[in-house]
Parts: C-alpha cells; sequence; structure tokens
C-alpha cells in the first residue's frame, strides 16, 4: 500500500506550530493532507457523503432498485434505532460485489488474555485504586508476528458493551500487518491514535492513511484491516459503547474553533474484487470469533451515507485560550466528546495539548491544584509534556481517577509564584492527549501486573511548605482589629 520514503524527514509535520505553517501565507496552492498521504478524501463532519469507484454507480432517486447496475448488491448499515430523529439518525447504503452475509459461519476464538471488557468491580480480573498511577511505554513484540488485533491490550475502563454503556482504553503493540485478515468491532466506536508508525488503513469505505498526529476513528460494525507502512507501531484507542463521537458545542466561542468540522477527512470508494480465503475477525462483548469468506471483504464499488469512518490531523486544532486572567477549564481543548446518558457530562471526552501560545497576566501558570470529577487517562505522541508529575515519554499513560487530589511539586509552586511568566509558546514540537470520562476507570489486571506500570511518587509533595503561618503575627493582628471592632 502506502509508503513514507517519498518524505526525507516523515516527522516534518512535528516540528510545526500549526498546520497553517504548510500553507506558506498563501504562496502556494492550498493543500489538506500530509505531503507523504497516498490517498484522496472528502471534506466535512457528519455530513451525507457520496462516492463512487465506477461513475453512475448509484441508483438515483432510490437506495435499493430491482437491479443495481453492474450487478452489485445493495446492503445498508444502520447503526442508530429505525425512528432516531434525523439529526442523529446513522445509516450508509454500499453497493458491492458480495454482501458482508457470504460467508461460512462463525466459530469461537481464544480469549485474549490482555484484552477486558467488563469493568465492573465484580470482576475478579480488574481492579478500582486511587493511587496516581503510570505506565512506561509498553514494548512492541519482536520475533513472533503480532498484527493490530491480536497486538491489543486494555488499560482501564467503565461499564461492559452488553449494556451499551461504557467504554475502554486500550493499546496496541504490533510488528506485522494484517494479511487477509479483517477486524469488525461489534461492541462500538473506535478512536485510534497512531503514537509510532503510520497505519494504512483499509475500510469498506475506502483506504485511511493516518499518521503519528492524526487520529482515525472507525464505527462500530464497520469491517477494516491495517497494514504498518513503517514497521513496528504503537498506539492507544479509546472504544466508547452506546455512544458516537462528535464535535462538542462551541457555546460562546461562536462558529469556528476547535477541531472545525472541515478538516476531518472520509475515505473515497475503492473496491478490490479477488477469489481467495479471507478471515474476519469479530470482537463482541469482549469475545473473539471468526467468520471465513472466499471473497475481499472490501469489493465495495460505492456508497453514500453519514456513517462514515474518517481522519483529522490534530495539526489543525485551533486552540483557544484566556487572553487577559486565569486558566480556563480543559474543556476548551476537546477534539471529540461521546454523550452519556446523563446530560450533564459526557461519556468520554478526547482532548489534546498541543503547541499553542500562553499568556495572562497576574496568572498563576502551572495546572493549579486540584480535584475534578473526571477519571484521566493521559498519553504522549510525541515531544514532552511538562504537566506531568512523573517522567513522561511517548507512548507512556498517566491514569487519575476521579477526585484525587493533583498538582505540580513545590519547586513548580514556588518558581510559577516568584516571577511573572514571559508571553511565549508551550509544548513545542509535541501533542499530548486526554481521555477524560465522567465515568470512574476500573484498572486490568494486564495493565496492573504490568513491569511497566509505577505510581507517582507522593514525596514530591512533602515540600509543599506552610507559608500561611510565616504570617502569623499579622494574621493575629488583623483578627485582633475585627474582634475589636465587633465589641464597638
Amino acid at each position: 500500500m502506502a509508503s513514507t520514503s517519498a518524505l526525507s524527514d516523515p516527522k516534518e509535520y512535528q516540528k510545526i506550530f500549526h498546520w497553517a505553517e504548510t500553507q506558506k501565507d498563501g504562496t502556494i496552492p492550498s493543500f489538506n493532507t500530509r505531503r507523504n498521504d497516498p490517498y484522496q478524501y472528502q471534506a466535512g463532519f457528519g455530513n451525507s457523503f457520496v462516492s463512487e469507484a465506477v461513475p453512475g454507480t448509484i441508483p438515483q432517486g432510490q437506495n435499493s432498485p430491482r437491479n443495481v447496475r453492474f450487478g452489485l448488491y445493495a446492503e445498508q448499515i444502520t447503526a442508530t434505532a429505525f425512528v432516531a430523529p434525523r439529526h442523529c439518525n446513522k445509516k450508509a447504503w454500499l453497493y458491492r460485489a458480495r454482501p458482508a452475509v457470504a460467508h461460512q459461519g462463525f466459530t469461537d476464538l481464544p480469549d485474549n488474555k490482555d484484552t477486558e471488557s467488563n469493568f465492573l468491580p465484580i470482576n475478579p480480573r480488574v481492579r478500582v485504586s486511587p493511587t496516581q498511577l503510570a505506565w512506561h511505554p509498553f514494548d512492541i513484540p519482536t520475533g513472533e508476528e503480532v498484527d493490530f488485533v491480536s497486538g491489543l491490550k486494555t488499560v482501564a475502563g467503565s461499564g461492559d458493551p452488553t449494556l451499551r454503556e461504557g467504554l475502554a482504553t486500550h493499546v496496541y503493540t504490533a510488528n506485522a500487518s494484517m494479511k487477509k485478515k479483517a477486524f469488525v468491532n461489534s461492541d462500538g466506536e473506535f478512536l485510534i491514535i497512531p503514537q509510532q508508525g503510520a497505519l494504512d488503513i483499509q475500510t469498506e469505505f475506502g483506504p485511511l492513511f493516518v499518521q503519528p498526529g492524526e487520529i482515525v476513528v472507525i464505527q462500530r460494525g464497520i469491517r477494516f484491516s491495517v497494514e504498518l507502512p513503517d514497521g513496528p507501531s504503537r498506539g492507544y484507542i479509546l472504544e466508547v459503547w452506546g455512544s458516537y463521537f462528535e464535535l462538542p458545542e462551541l457555546g460562546p466561542l461562536g462558529a469556528n474553533g476547535l477541531a472545525n468540522a472541515r478538516d476531518f477527512l472520509t475515505p473515497l470508494a475503492k473496491y478490490e474484487i479477488s477469489q481467495e480465503p479471507w478471515e474476519i475477525i469479530y470482537k463482541l462483548g469482549g469475545k473473539f470469533f471468526k467468520s471465513t469468506q472466499n471473497h475481499s471483504p472490501f469489493d465495495v464499488v460505492a456508497w453514500h451515507g453519514n456513517y462514515v469512518p474518517y481522519k483529522y490531523d490534530l495539526t489543525k486544532f485551533v486552540n483557544v485560550g484566556s487572553i487577559s486572567v486565569d486558566h480556563i477549564d480543559p474543556s476548551i481543548f476537546c477534539v471529540l466528546t461521546a454523550k452519556s446518558r446523563d446530560l450533564t457530562a459526557p461519556l468520554a471526552d478526547f482532548l489534546i495539548f498541543s503547541p499553542r501560545w500562553d499568556v495572562a497576566s497576574h496568572t498563576y501558570r502551572p495546572p493549579y491544584y486540584h480535584r475534578n470529577a473526571a477519571s484521566e487517562l493521559m498519553g504522549l505522541i510525541y515531544g514532552e509534556y511538562g504537566g506531568r508529575s512523573d517522567a513522561f515519554n511517548p507512548g507512556s499513560i498517566s491514569f487519575e481517577c476521579g477526585m484525587v487530589p493533583h498538582g505540580v511539586a513545590y519547586e513548580q509552586f514556588k518558581a510559577a509564584t516568584e516571577n511573572p511568566p514571559p508571553v511565549m509558546q508551550i509544548s513545542p514540537a509535541s501533542i499530548a492527549f486526554m481521555f477524560e470520562s465522567s465515568r470512574p476507570f476500573t484498572i486490568t489486571d494486564y495493565a496492573w501486573n504490568s513491569e511497566k506500570r509505577h505510581e507517582h511518587e507522593p514525596k514530591m509533595w512533602d515540600n509543599l511548605v506552610d507559608n500561611f503561618s510565616k504570617h502569623s503575627k499579622e494574621i493575629e493582628e488583623i483578627l485582633a482589629k475585627k474582634a475589636q471592632a465587633l465589641r464597638v
């Protein structure tokens, strides 16, 4: 498939402040994909898209005629209830050489001991902990071939997919492309974040090339296969059940900012007609199953609909923030959100911390000491991130559960309070992200027992001195004056 060899420096996009730099102040024709991306895309978010690999294939005025051109089969993917309101009704029509029903039955596969889907505390394979946890980057396997599916590892989550309520966080570590094998997640949507190595992803809707610094969302029930054009690969995944990712509301920000809809890219139809054995791996209720068929699952010649996979380049995110005093809540860094049944709290938010200007008057610059209701799981795609209390490298994970206090060590507090911060760019050449959820997470056995796990060192806060007591004489005088005034 694709190759990054066309670039002298494949990491050139990691060095820019924002995608706008690539447009050279209008001196060159504008473009919306990286130079080494081999594919073309359609732009937009939530649109009703249309794509034909062979022009004139899609029937007009109806979806399922008695005869589709070229003898193709019409197949619909219906992702929401039939009676769902129009604005949230998700569906797609595919016109293909053979429908997905043409397979040879299902067989059980052995459980992947490193994956988990039931995060209820009654499950003995998960545990609750208030400890601030972290993991060094998980090793990419060597020797035996491990592809994207077999390389899935679950870290933490909440709920259960059979309840259609909850989420899971995973990492993937792979050293081999999927060969005549496709994957279907029947539980929920995957938001995939490459950290090392690009992913060349074939979907039923067409191909997507996704590199570190980009993300891809593949919806529930859509078949896809992953090749590794750069060799060994690692990344993160956020999976949501009973919900789907959408753009957050902008509210007082107005019409523009954060992730803009036109920067999301969906694939163009590209079909593959082959007569050879294929395996289709299904994940259902956290269990894995296999079906076989004697033809490619990517034989879709044309399609239309709004239930389609998409990708997004994180360097296009439009940061907003304070231009006077005080930090704004981290919701300003939200790229995508998935709603929960609680209208006041999302099931999951995907936030990023990318290069931006930092300026505010008379304001404490580091993250203030805080406790909040959200579970927070962070990762680092590339570069450095100074907001963590431990060594935090690309591929690392940091986790804090809801209402557990956190903040910087005293040395950072002292430096930030003694000197006014300069106007500066922060997070240069780096992108960190956060999976934030209103739900409490439980930790899997895989993550808990991993040699990569370590804890945030509580001793880092031992030097948080009591500055208040140093002012005891001044305070006593103030209180004495107050008491005297009350007696008068």
